[in-house]
């Protein structure tokens, strides 16, 4: 069986040429049979002569300039113009004269260059074509040249819309496409903050620790293999959010693998963060954008707190629910003040960007003691 869809999509490959000649081969053809003859375009009442071989020369001039209409509108137009023309001149009448509207149609759809100067002289060259048919013995009216020239005008206008609307989807296409390119763009950057902040701050943290316990060997061995492990980690997080740049990763590089709250939280606590942590209700089991942005606002959360109240205890509450997912993250002073990567704010407004496309709420603000609590609450079952 034939495969209509790789047959449409051989025809589209084809040059513009090849498409646009059968279309003046056909009219050529039916042109020339005996049934159509004297049948076409006809301007003047002057008796149509019959066909000779003069008028397979005509036809074909009208005719098969249409295989360059969209190629060269120009040229395809100014030859289809003359047949037209000799057609005329000559009274043959041929239904070939259809083919002028069709090529005003294709110049006007797809000249880009000196468009008025060629419709200037098509109009100006109509007025001796009327000129010589009147010699000839033609009785045609002012009114029923004007006619006929409004007709051929209208024909130009009508590809003239066509490009407007073409250029005007083309436009729309690329506003599309730089918005498309954008959000990517801003998706990609905002997960790389989240990955690179929290394992980079969690590394400086436990390497501004290991300073102060030289005089503790097991200690200091501890710490220094917590930074390794957690330099081990962002790695791994780093490749896995990388898949989202190769077009032949068909998983979601975006979420997180299930259970990584537990998991972050003890990587917090290995940094040296007093982190209770507090989970009711059930996880769903596949993890879609709402357990996506829970993640990520617990993530940024402890961020915040190994940069700004490192030592100070913090509380993590996530609750699951049927319709939502409510989080919490406090803590309760300013912590030891240890030094720390300062923060852009970059991270708070990209959570409530991510909270309030779902739907939800967020909020981030400071306590009376010093310390900050993050509130977030994200409606449950949005697919990822």
């Amino acid at each position: 069986m034939i495969d209509l869809r790789r047959v449409q999509d051989l025809w589209r490959r084809c040059d513009v040429t090849v498409r646009d000649f059968p279309l003046a081969l056909l009219l050529t053809v039916l042109s020339l049979l005996p049934g159509f003859q004297g049948n076409g375009t006809q301007i003047s009442d002057l008796p149509t002569r019959p066909y000779d071989a003069l008028a397979v020369v005509v036809v074909a001039l009208e005719c098969l300039p249409l295989t360059v209409r969209r190629r060269w509108p120009a040229a395809g137009l100014v030859l289809v113009s003359l047949g037209f023309a000799l057609d005329q001149l000559l009274v043959y009448h041929t239904p070939a004269g259809t083919a002028l509207p069709i090529a005003l149609i294709s110049a006007g759809a797809h000249l880009e260059r000196h468009r008025r100067v060629i419709a200037a002289l098509l109009s100006v060259a109509y007025l001796p074509l009327m000129f010589a048919l009147h010699r000839l013995g033609s009785n045609e009216t002012p009114a029923d040249i004007a006619l006929f020239y409004l007709a051929l005008v209208l024909a130009w206008g009508i590809g003239a819309w066509l490009r407007s609307t073409r250029a005007a989807e083309a436009e729309r296409r690329r506003h599309v496409a730089a918005a498309t390119r954008a959000a990517e763009r801003t998706r990609i950057a905002r997960e790389l903050h989240d990955v690179v902040t929290h394992h980079v701050t969690a590394m400086v943290v436990q390497a501004e620790a290991a300073r102060y316990l030289t005089a503790a060997p097991d200690r200091l061995d501890a710490t220094l293999s917590a930074v390794t492990d957690t330099g081990r980690r962002a790695i791994g997080d780093l490749r896995h959010l990388l898949d989202l740049l190769n077009p032949d990763h068909d998983t979601d590089a975006r979420t997180p693998p299930a259970g990584d709250l537990r998991t972050l939280v003890e990587q917090t606590r290995q940094a040296g963060q007093p982190v209770e942590f507090t989970e009711e209700g059930r996880p769903a089991e596949l993890i879609g954008s709402a357990e996506f942005v829970t993640y990520r606002v617990v993530q940024e959360a402890l961020t915040n707190a190994l940069k700004y109240a490192h030592g100070s205890p913090t509380a993590v509450r996530v609750q699951h629910g049927e319709k939502e997912i409510t989080v919490e993250v406090s803590t309760d002073g300013p912590g030891s003040g240890t030094r720390s990567p300062g923060g852009s704010g970059r991270g708070l407004a990209g959570l409530r960007e991510r909270v309030d496309a779902l739907g939800g709420e967020f909020s981030a603000d400071r306590q009376a003691g010093g310390g900050f609590v993050v509130r977030a609450r994200v409606p449950a079952g949005s697919p990822s």
